[in-house]
């Protein structure tokens, strides 16, 4: 995975990396500077309104049509409902052809072996998932490969997150890092995976000790991230006092690792991480294939307001057809369903993330999965 495309704000008009556009904000969220959140009768009015525009969809994938996963969309989507339920409807045609639930250790573990991107052993202050990425330990060329390493990584976050959390902390240490580092097609793929499909999983960002020349790079990143989480990211610097009280505030020091400041000696080792996410997802995969697998799933991960599936292997040809035949009628799904809210979705609503433009754009990893999911995703178009 190529760890570059960190996050930003909103200022430039005129893209500056091909195929992503500026994001836009609302007037009015302009005029306030901040979002307004509905009320709760409110924001339950919008979930029911989703559920409908994405009509028996939401009945055959309740963890990514739960509750907190569709507060999650709405709030990406600034509370239009219409927006949502399209940004979930791409998440699902995005899930069925890169089956991002199907990958395993030994799929990504060439990609692993430096420790580029890797899921901490603590969790922050908060009992949030810790991430660390190091974009200087990039090993691979290939982007389809390291968009596989960092999608594996955060779909595994998400299934071992503590049961009261949603959101993770991004720790990026730019130890060796140079400009040569820097892949521009990486970066607009990792931006539009995690912001389209993996909205609201951001709680803090950390971009720690950034070389002076980062600043480039950020600069030609900022336009294209909504302003809430450019709020997130905080660039830290060792040999600054005001940095060592951000991650005190964040982090248990005992437990963080003394790269970042921390008291803990601990360093990357790939064998002991291999070992740890081959239990992890042999653990998940037996929960997958049991008989009741798919129910138990749905449940477990409404609980840790997951927005991950995981489809049941053993009964994968009645599964399959059943998601094919529901898959082939998406669009109707969602487009024939009335709205019962007042949705602020004309020109002045925020357009956050891609534009049509770019909504089609296959994602460059179209080797994880099968013809069929392919053929879903053309019928869909």
């Amino acid at each position: 995975m190529s760890n570059k495309a960190i996050l930003g704000d909103f200022h430039v008009h005129k893209p500056a990396i091909p195929g992503l556009k500026p994001a836009k904000m609302s007037k009015r969220l302009r005029a306030s500077g901040s979002e307004k959140s509905p009320s709760p009768e409110e924001q339950r009015a919008k979930i029911n309104d989703v559920k409908k525009m994405i009509g028996a969809l939401a009945d055959k994938f309740p963890a990514l049509c739960s509750d907190a996963s569709i507060l999650r969309y709405l709030r990406a989507r600034n509370w239009s409902v219409k927006k949502a339920a399209k940004m979930l409807k791409e998440t699902l045609k995005w899930r069925l052809e890169f089956k991002p639930e199907k990958l395993q250790w030994e799929d990504i573990a060439h990609e692993a072996e430096t420790g580029k991107i890797y899921k901490a052993n603590y969790f922050d202050k908060k009992g949030r998932t810790v991430i660390v990425v190091r974009p200087g330990f990039q090993n691979t060329s290939a982007v389809a490969g390291q968009i596989k390493h960092l999608v594996y990584c955060v779909e595994n976050a998400i299934l071992t997150m503590n049961p009261d959390q949603e959101q993770m902390t991004w720790l990026v240490d730019f130890q060796w890092w140079t400009m040569a580092c820097i892949s521009v097609k990486a970066a607009r793929d990792t931006l539009k995976i995690l912001q389209d499909h993996y909205p609201e999983r951001l709680g803090v960002a950390i971009l720690y000790n950034p070389p002076k020349v980062f600043e480039s790079f950020w600069t030609m990143m900022k336009p294209f991230i909504e302003p809430k989480t450019y709020k997130k990211v905080n660039f830290v610097y060792s040999n600054k006092p005001q940095s060592r009280k951000i991650m005190e505030e964040i982090f248990d020091m005992d437990k963080l690792e003394s790269t970042f400041g921390g008291r803990n000696s601990i360093v990357f080792d790939y064998e002991a991480y291999g070992l740890r996410m081959k239990q992890e997802d042999k653990k998940f995969s037996d929960l997958n294939s049991s008989e009741s697998a798919l129910p138990m799933l749905s449940i477990t991960l409404e609980s840790q307001h997951s927005d991950s599936l995981i489809p049941n292997e053993d009964s994968s040809s009645s599964t399959d057809e059943d998601t094919s035949n529901l898959e082939l009628d998406l669009d109707e799904e969602t487009q024939d369903q009335p709205c019962n809210c007042k949705d602020d979705d004309n020109d002045d609503a925020a357009e956050v993330g891609p534009d049509k433009e770019t909504e089609d754009q296959p994602c460059s990893c179209k080797n994880v999965g099968n013809g069929d999911a392919a053929e879903v995703v053309k019928e869909l178009k």
